[in-house]
């Protein structure tokens, strides 16, 4: 076999699929003969018993499926680096936070939640956003959501709220949806869940992609300096591209044209160079705030508002490597709260006690083995020195005679000094199953949280209510959820049981403790308050035909790589267009493999007997009218006026249409496309969210 310029000391598998010299082997190593057929006697007769190459071949193929998770199935991972703005030695002792412009390397998992790795990207759903940092002092997985609180305070109900939003046991449906009974049934019986669901139901629980969505640490965490002081923190990623949504019927369709959307954006992204980035955000705060604090910090199902504890930045995430393998990297990579490094501690937050013992009971049963920690992609990139040995699959074991400590012939000892040590916090209190009357509270927050949206967000949530409660068949469900609405806004309640036809209002849910009505909006809780107001990073769609304008179509590409905005060409056939100088343009999508809800907006740039063309063909008017229909800026040539009409679209009803008239039209047209969205339109069009 050919030998890798890579290669390591034995052991690894070296892929030369590129060299026709190559030789495939066997995992022992064995040079194969022939791969196309079975051993057998004769040209006809049965296979022997002795083909140890088809044994170990199909062998592998059998065995080849993993247990996927039971949350976050799918995902998709890439790798990149944190770099450190300014050391933080005053406050913690974590070496990552040492150092100003230190670069750490990372690994990211982004994912949903209550699918199955076969569901769609574009699920109504909480997304995961996992960050194993590969620091000197060891791994720090910092394992979190794009929604910075969760739907129970205790880590004892996690079984009961994903057995409740998974698919119903009897019918294995639906998949990768909570709009069934049992997932409501238990929210209506579960008070606590009501500030997480206001955020599901928002539009944060349908990102247009990874790219453009924030991350939350959700617990409360302490970091810890050198002197044994702590201090408490809640981390957040806030994402440099700017936030941004789809709607719930756009999302619908993606689904159905591009179940991977979200995986091919990022991917897409990393490979074109347009890297993502994060700064990382610490929200910092002591003892005395915790006790003057209206909510428990240790209640996951509550947040602290940036206005009261302000958002210090103190480093970026920058993703700028896609995996080698998504079996050997995104499916093995091994996340556990409970992996942190000296300088981080925990908090007694009741959800995160109990998923520090989970995750890693999880990644056993997943991957099979204990010895997890030694698969290239969870390893820790600092030296490991310990004493545990054997167990499947150990691809690392200890050298010489020593395997205990303390022992007589050196090795590896304990070091107080720089080992991890827990914060001496001093504890007491009865043993019992308690429930902090400091969680009482399951009503308040939710309302900061409704009127902290624009009018239109408020529409969105009450659609997306309508929608999931109208899934639900039971009656009295429905009601009881009507009345926990009522506890967070009475008007919000009245539009969720008018869009469900109730004739008469239920009576409000008991409240633990009445809803503080006092507390402000928190703009910072909006995306719509905090759009990114430029189209860096989005994606144009632009509809062509044979004799389209070359001019035209120029300055729509000068103008899109001035914005840092990628385009894809649209044609009637994948084979491209002949442009209007005789210039072969080629196409990235047929017309009905590229539907406008792929783009964030369109151009139609077409011919007058190509716009006659398309003016005939059903996907070309589904094209404009989804993309009408979806608010997206629209700009065209004047021989797409037709097309237009046959669309049903009036391009005078708002400011979201600019004809490409001269070559500064298209500058003005991305100019426009910074608001991302035609939001006046949305009463004209009279689309659910």
């Amino acid at each position: 076999m050919k030998k890798d310029s890579k290669a390591g000391k034995g052991g690894e598998l070296h892929q030369t699929s590129s060299d026709p010299n190559s030789t495939i082997t066997t995992q022992q190593g064995v040079p194969v003969s022939d791969d196309q057929n079975s051993l057998k006697v004769g040209s006809s007769g049965p296979t022997l018993l002795e083909d140890f190459v088809v044994r170990e071949k199909i062998f592998h193929f059998d065995h080849e499926r993993i247990p996927e998770r039971v949350v976050h199935a799918r995902g998709f991972g890439v790798h990149g680096y944190f770099e450190t703005y300014k050391s933080l030695s005053k406050i913690t002792k974590a070496d990552i936070f040492q150092r100003a412009g230190e670069k750490t390397p990372l690994f990211v998992r982004f994912s949903t939640v209550a699918g199955n790795k076969g569901s769609a990207d574009l699920a109504r759903d909480v997304r995961g956003f996992a960050v194993k940092f590969y620091t000197k002092q060891g791994n720090w997985d910092l394992v979190g959501n794009n929604i910075p609180v969760f739907f129970i305070q205790d880590g004892i109900k996690f079984p009961d709220l994903i057995h409740a939003a998974k698919d119903e046991p009897d019918t294995g449906f639906p998949q990768a949806a909570t709009a069934h009974d049992n997932f409501w049934d238990f929210i209506s019986l579960t008070p606590e869940a009501m500030h997480m669901v206001m955020w599901t139901m928002s539009d944060r629980a349908i990102p247009r992609s990874f790219r453009f969505m924030e991350g939350f640490g959700v617990h409360t965490y302490r970091l810890v300096n050198a002197e044994g002081i702590s201090t408490f923190v809640k981390f957040i990623w806030k994402p440099k591209q700017g936030l941004q949504s789809v709607l719930w019927n756009e999302a619908v369709k993606i689904n159905g044209a591009d179940p991977d959307f979200h995986r091919r954006d990022l991917w897409n992204s990393i490979q074109q160079g347009s890297f993502p980035e994060w700064e990382l955000g610490l929200q910092l705060f002591d003892e005395d705030f915790v006790n003057k604090f209206d909510f428990d910090v240790l209640d996951p199902t509550k947040l602290i508002p940036e206005e009261l504890v302000p958002i210090q930045k103190v480093g970026r995430m920058v993703l700028d490597r896609t995996v080698d393998n998504f079996f050997a990297e995104t499916e093995q990579v091994a996340f556990c709260t409970s992996n942190i490094v000296p300088g981080i501690d925990f908090s007694n937050d009741p959800l995160l006690q109990i998923r520090n013992f989970s995750y890693l009971d999880t990644q056993l049963k997943r991957l099979g083995s204990p010895n997890f920690a030694q698969l290239p992609i969870n390893a820790p990139k600092c030296p490991m020195m310990h004493f545990q040995q054997d167990g499947h699959m150990a691809m690392q074991n200890l050298k010489g005679r020593v395997n205990y400590e303390p022992n007589s012939f050196g090795g590896p000892r304990e070091n107080p000094a720089t080992g991890f040590s827990s914060f001496p916090e001093e504890l007491k209190g009865p043993k019992g199953r308690h429930r902090s009357e400091t969680f009482a509270d399951h009503y308040s927050q939710a309302r900061q949280f409704y009127i902290s949206q624009t009018s239109i967000e408020q529409d969105h949530m009450a659609d997306a209510l309508i929608f999931e409660l109208s899934k639900v068949e039971k009656l009295s469900i429905r009601e009881l959820m009507v009345g926990h609405l009522q506890n967070i806004d009475e008007d919000f309640a009245q539009k969720v049981a008018n869009g469900l036809g109730m004739k008469t209002m239920p009576p409000p849910a008991k409240a633990a403790k009445p809803t503080k009505k006092e507390l402000p909006p928190s703009p910072e809780l909006s995306i719509l308050k905090n759009g990114p107001n430029n189209f860096k990073g989005r994606k144009l769609g632009i509809l062509v035909s044979d004799g389209a304008d070359v001019k035209c179509l120029s300055s729509l590409k000068a103008a899109a790589a001035k914005e840092g905005t990628d385009i894809a060409i649209i044609a009637p056939t994948i084979g491209g267009i002949d442009a209007s100088d005789g210039s072969h343009i080629d196409a990235d999508f047929k017309i009905n493999g590229g539907p406008s809800v792929l783009f964030d907006a369109v151009a139609v740039v077409v011919s007058p007997d190509g716009a006659a063309m398309l003016a005939n063909e059903a996907t070309a008017k589904d094209f404009l009218s989804d993309a009408f229909a979806h608010l997206k800026f629209i700009a065209y040539n004047n021989a797409a006026t037709l097309l237009l009409t046959k669309a049903g679209i009036d391009s005078s009803i708002d400011e979201g249409f600019v004809e490409l008239k001269v070559s500064t039209d298209a500058a003005k047209f991305f100019k426009l496309c910074h608001k991302l969205r035609v939001w006046d339109r949305q009463d004209k069009v009279k689309m659910p969210s």
